[in-house]
């Protein structure tokens, strides 16, 4: 069974957020992903404290695409710097988990 991850994003609109989730997905790059926000992110950038509304999005990819959906991302990003950070799903039914490999699943070229 192909290991689960969760991937997470960051974009400064709920528009920017729909269009990441949806070029993930249909370039099957992730099964699934979930828009939220907005959220209130407050962090360091170029010597100062920013404080923006940001929307977060939720990617459910496998360990084998997840480089793939790294590269899509950093290319699709506006962001200097943006957030992409993986973790391992360490428990998940086997219904869940097929599925998630089933449509990140490369389609076979014609």
């Amino acid at each position: 069974m192909t290991l689960a991850w969760t991937v997470t994003t960051t974009t400064d609109s709920a528009a920017k957020a729909q269009e990441l989730a949806r070029g993930a997905v249909e370039a099957r790059l992730a099964a699934c992903a979930q828009v939220s926000g907005p959220i209130t992110s407050v962090y360091h950038w170029r010597n100062a404290i920013e404080t923006e509304e940001e929307w977060r999005i939720l990617f459910k990819t496998t360990e084998a695409r997840y480089e793939e959906l790294q590269a899509h991302l950093l290319a699709a990003h506006d962001y200097d710097t943006p957030e992409i950070v993986a973790t391992a799903v360490v428990r998940a039914s086997a219904a869940y988990l097929e599925w998630v490999e089933a449509e990140t699943a490369p389609v076979p070229a014609e």
